[in-house]
């Protein structure tokens, strides 16, 4: 009988190490599900490379730009329920064997267990969102039965002092409150830490063997985090394959942005990476994908059929990916400094919404599939020109009485600097459905507001008999449907309709899916969803090389034309809207920004 390691409402039923023995859950029972779920019963020597074990053994490893950094922080609900002080129990030592009399595990070696290794647990992603990713999966009963927790950095910390450091960042699903302060208690005693060098086989082998003490003779399943800097990637994928693999299970590893910085330095990376994993063991991470309305767009388009015959150059307009955050690099200037806005956000994250936006119906779900239709969509991308992109950096600007900094008065950011810190463009996709359709995409620091949308803006109605009621601006007229990503997300298509009344007064008003009010339940953050996946070994969500190589080969030419000559860009105010270059460029297009009109905040 095969163990149950998940529950249903977390999408699936985990397998034993035997195939023969799967059980499939009611809700999946699809065959190329199964098969991605099962893995090979062939047993493999503890000490052995990734790169030598079967394409079914994976490690998950998962890193950080930087040591220490958030990208862009989450605020996890408050409910007044995280740990302040660690009941004693918690700050004592126990050995494997008897955490695992304790917690009421018995040795079965028919059961698998899995090993969580967060490399670089001392750092700002680490505390303020992986540990509390995986407390959230485990409160929501998602994580197997037998599991593990290690942190791995070069700090020297006691297991104590680990358990009370994320204990300080958990919080609970605010409609569960009653059994919080018990859950993570419960959490905290699968907690371990292991100090040791990112490059040191010994630190790593040391690590392998307390991993198996806490396995018991399991079917070892082990998945990686990398939550370091990007120079010390291969260093620690190197050591963990060859000194902490499972031996007899699968091994993954989660790697983060940034994934290089032009397609010469992402190819040499994953030739790298290449060297000790395969291709299906590494999960390249992008957290935008794992939030909740962008998994959502491929539902909205292909199981609604009011959208997907609308959704090509016919009836659609523009395209519009907008990214903004109120706030500068506050102290994070010197790892910006290297990327810039373009690296940061609109080669990954926006390009990543977009190839999910645009591809043609994909054969099924399989993670393949879908990853299969993005990348036609990037390799069908016209080469991006400097003419069709217009950059920008904030300057100091005083509001309110309060002075706030240019990007260039942080004091990691080196003086003189021309990265720039907003970015605007103008893409095109040359295929039958898109031919001629303007992707317009933004993203900047310091403007007037945080927001993440993506505004579908449809053509005007030929011959509209009403174009009266709206006089020159046939904008007005025009139905947009919006989807926000964040904050507040929601779902709404600006429609026209009649104001009551014995007139003829035409009104603009939204069809809105409110996610706050038409849903109770919290939204889980990017982190829980892409954790579990990696976990479950479902890819759909991750980058494959090839997209990555597409993705970079599109910018990389106008990054290193923007570089070479020393492009200025324009300045605008700390909390302004952005650069007037922008307006220009999408005018240029018959494009009006869709985020700057007087109800964007419905």
């Amino acid at each position: 009988m095969a163990t149950a390691l998940y529950s249903t409402h977390c999408r699936s039923l985990a397998t034993s190490s035997s195939s023969s023995s799967l059980q499939p859950s009611p809700l999946s029972s699809n065959l190329a599900y199964l098969q991605r779920l099962t893995f090979s019963q062939r047993f493999l020597p503890s000490k052995v490379s990734l790169k030598s074990q079967p394409q079914t053994y994976q490690i998950p490893v998962l890193t950080q730009q930087q040591e220490g950094t958030v990208a862009a922080a989450v605020t996890p609900v408050e409910n007044g329920t995280s740990h302040k002080q660690l009941k004693p129990d918690l700050l004592s030592v126990k050995s494997p064997e008897e955490s695992r009399a304790e917690d009421g595990f018995e040795k079965d070696e028919n059961e698998s267990s899995v090993s969580i290794t967060v490399v670089g647990a001392s750092g700002d992603l680490a505390k303020k969102k992986i540990f509390p990713a995986l407390f959230a999966l485990y409160y929501e009963d998602c994580l197997p039965k037998h599991f593990t927790i290690y942190g791995y950095a070069r700090s020297k910390m006691t297991d104590a002092e680990l358990r009370n450091m994320v204990s300080k960042t958990l919080t609970c699903r605010i409609d569960k409150r009653e059994n919080c302060n018990e859950k993570m208690d419960q959490f905290l005693k699968r907690c371990f830490y292991h100090s040791g060098q990112y490059d040191s086989q010994e630190n790593f082998a040391a690590l392998d063997k307390k991993l198996k003490e806490h396995e018991g003779g399991r079917t070892s399943n082990r998945l990686f985090y990398l939550s370091i800097p990007p120079n010390i990637f291969i260093d620690a994928v190197k050591c963990a394959s060859l000194s902490a693999s499972s031996g007899n299970g699968w091994t993954r590893v989660i790697v983060e942005k940034p994934f290089g910085r032009d397609s010469d330095s992402s190819a040499a990376l994953t030739r790298s990476l290449k060297q000790y994993l395969t291709e299906d063991q590494i999960f390249r991470i992008d957290h935008y994908l794992g939030k909740e309305l962008v998994e959502n767009l491929s539902v909205l388009r292909f199981s609604n059929l009011i959208f997907e015959p609308l959704w090509s150059r016919q009836y659609i307009r523009n395209v519009q990916l907008i990214f903004s955050e109120d706030f500068g690099t506050e102290g994070r200037g010197g790892y910006f400094d290297h990327y810039g806005i373009i690296r940061d956000i609109m080669q990954n994250h926006l390009l990543q919404i977009l190839a999910l936006f645009a591809m043609e119906t994909p054969v099924s779900l399989d993670a393949e599939d879908i990853r299969n239709e993005k990348v036609k969509v990037l390799r069908s991308m016209r080469p991006l020109r400097l003419d069709d992109m217009v950059i920008g950096q904030y300057k100091s600007h005083t509001r309110g009485g309060v002075t706030y900094p240019a990007y260039v008065d942080d004091k990691t950011v080196p003086s003189g600097s021309l990265t720039p810190t907003f970015a605007a463009a103008a893409l095109f996709i040359d295929n039958a459905r898109w031919d001629g359709v303007p992707f317009l995409m933004k993203a900047g620091k310091a403007l007037h507001n945080k927001r993440a949308e993506i505004r579908v803006q449809f053509r005007h109605v030929p011959g509209n008999l009403y174009n009266r009621n709206f006089g020159t601006d046939l904008d007005r007229a025009t139905n947009e449907l919006v989807i926000r990503v964040q904050p507040d997300e929601a779902i709404y298509l600006k429609i026209n309709n009649k104001v009551p009344g014995l007139g003829m007064k035409l009104d603009r008003s939204n069809l809105n899916l409110h996610y706050a009010a038409r849903y109770s339940k919290e939204i889980p953050d990017a982190y829980e969803r892409l954790l579990l996946d990696a976990i479950e070994g479902e890819r759909r969500l991750f980058i494959r090389s090839d997209e990555l190589d597409a993705a970079w080969s599109l910018f990389t030419p106008v990054l290193k034309e923007l570089e070479e000559k020393k492009i200025i860009p324009e300045y605008y105010p700390y909390g302004s809207r952005g650069p007037v270059g922008a307006h220009y460029l999408a005018a240029r297009h018959n494009v009006r920004w869709g985020d700057l009109g007087t109800d964007v905040d419905q």
